[in-house]
Formats: structure tokens, C-alpha cells, sequence
């Protein structure tokens, strides 16, 4: 079997993570929700009058939460697509995927509140 190469590989997997990204706008209601909010927060953290390393963690932290959302959504697809049965194994595995996500939105909260803190007592 050949491998691609060069810009071949390069555009394959531009397609395959813009199906990606597809999949998870249309099967995952949580993808969407933090996908509006972030199309709502990225902008204004670029509107307050935030120091520049603050803007950039608050714009870094909102793509986290995506990532770690396609992520869970990825170790979700796998576990329902190996059966239907109940197993610990498979419960623990969405659990921690879960988790990932509650760490990256309790980060994301956390940092756009010191942001916004120290605005307010400018």
C-alpha cells in the first residue's frame, strides 16, 4: 500500500478534519453550544481593554474547550460503535472524557474571571 505524500497528504487530511468538524457540528449538541460561545466570547476579548498575554488566554482557553470536546466526542464515537452493552471499562472511558471537558470549561471560566476581575477593579 502507498502512503501519501507531500501536499497530497496534506490536503487529505485537511478534508478529513473538515469532516471532522462537520460530524461534530451536526451529532454534538454540546460542540455547538461551545462553539457559539466561543464565536461570541472571541470577540470580546479582543473588544476589553485586557493586557495581551490575557487576551490570548482567554482566545487560547476557548479553542481548548473545543479541542477537548472533539476529543470526548471522538473517545464516544468508539465506545458506542464497539456495542451497546453496558461495561465498566466503557463507562469509565466517557466518565474521564466527561471530566476532560468539565476541567477545560472550569479553566476557561476561571481565566476569563481573573480577566474580567481585573477590569473591574481598575
Amino acid at each position: 500500500m502507498q502512503k501519501n505524500t507531500g501536499i497530497k497528504r496534506i490536503l487529505l487530511a485537511a478534508g478529513y478534519s473538515a469532516s471532522g468538524f462537520k460530524a461534530a457540528f451536526q451529532h454534538e449538541a454540546a460542540f455547538r453550544q461551545e462553539l457559539l460561545l466561543s464565536a461570541i466570547l472571541t470577540p470580546l476579548a479582543f473588544w476589553l481593554e485586557v493586557e495581551p498575554l490575557q487576551r490570548l488566554l482567554m482566545v487560547a482557553v476557548l479553542f481548548l474547550v473545543l479541542i477537548v470536546e472533539l476529543l470526548n466526542s471522538a473517545i464516544e464515537a468508539v465506545v458506542d460503535r464497539i456495542g451497546s452493552e453496558q461495561h465498566e471499562l466503557s463507562g469509565r472511558a466517557k466518565d474521564l472524557g466527561s471530566a476532560a471537558v468539565l476541567g477545560s470549561l472550569l479553566l476557561s471560566a476561571y481565566i476569563w474571571g481573573e480577566a474580567l476581575w481585573s477590569l473591574w477593579i481598575k
